[in-house]
């Protein structure tokens, strides 16, 4: 199943000891760029997170927050800065005395102070780190749900948008012989007249020659036939899911290529209007792949 860049997914668990909420949100990248917001007890632990993140995501920009509250004393790899916080107070006690007021250190604001908290460098335990990865696993894959429900309305609006290249392709190989004989009968009667005023006859041989020419410069028989080609590739790579946004891309670039040489080639206002029209919905697609995964 196809799947957008963007999306958003959360997970909340409680475990023996500790409750998390994991978050991740992503947008479209051409890489999968993962950024980390954990608490300071399981940054050791963010190699091993990364590993998870990647069973889900091939590219994107991924936002992955962590909320962790741990009840558990034996849990918490961290340490906390005695002598940096107790200089803290000490100064502002010398501040306070100066003015000549009284200083009641609030300890419970020092809890908050994430720089005073240090990683022990302790392992973590086993059965916690399992259960964060569990969490993490689940917020992907409420994540992974929101991509699918987003790529759905942009599959069926890529679909629609193919649809409508196909029956350009169809009109233009349609019209392509007409056009063609249209400008071989233009091409006879111009040089009957230019030749009538210089009192030359026109050589049939002569004739024939320019006309092989000129048919090989209008023929698109082979553009068509790769235009087609590419259209039922787009429609294979919309089902096969997967990680297809870079496929679905290189594909319409040859499109592109296709319908502009189809375009040079057919001076028809008709078909140049159609080639006009065919290279918008193409654009339209790109923009709509860059989304894609």
């Amino acid at each position: 199943m196809l799947r957008s860049m963007t999306g958003f997914g959360r997970c909340f668990m409680e475990g023996d000891g500790f409750t998390m909420t994991w978050e991740v949100r992503s947008v479209n990248s051409r890489h999968l760029d993962v950024k980390w917001r954990l608490p300071v007890m399981v940054r050791s632990a963010e190699a091993r997170f990364e590993k998870v993140v990647r069973r889900f995501a091939t590219r994107g920009r991924v936002d992955v927050s962590l909320n962790l509250q741990v009840h558990k004393a034996e849990l918490m790899a961290v340490t906390f800065n005695a002598s940096q916080a107790g200089a803290m107070l000490d100064q502002l006690g010398a501040f306070a005395a100066s003015r000549g007021e009284a200083f009641a250190p609030d300890y419970n604001r020092l809890l908050g102070m994430g720089f005073l908290w240090e990683d022990s460098g302790a392992e973590l335990d086993e059965v916690f780190v399992s259960r964060l990865e569990e969490g993490l696993a689940g917020a992907l894959q409420d994540w992974n749900l929101s991509r699918e429900a987003e790529a759905v309305a942009l599959e069926k609006d890529m679909l629609d948008r193919i649809a409508r290249m196909e029956e350009w392709t169809a009109l233009i190989n349609e019209r392509a012989p007409q056009i063609k004989e249209d400008r071989f009968a233009l091409v006879r009667e111009r040089l009957r007249e230019v030749l009538a005023r210089n009192e030359v006859d026109l050589e049939e041989q002569r004739f024939l020659q320019e006309i092989t020419l000129l048919s090989d410069k209008l023929d698109v028989s082979e553009e068509i036939t790769r235009l087609n080609t590419h259209l039922v590739r787009l429609r294979e790579l919309m089902q096969s899911g997967g990680d297809a946004g870079k496929r679905l891309d290189f594909t319409l670039q040859e499109c592109f290529r296709e319908i502009n040489t189809c375009g040079n080639k057919i001076q028809d206002p008709q078909i140049s209007h159609v080639v006009v029209d065919f290279k918008n919905e193409m654009e339209k697609c790109r923009e709509q792949v860059q989304n894609l995964e």
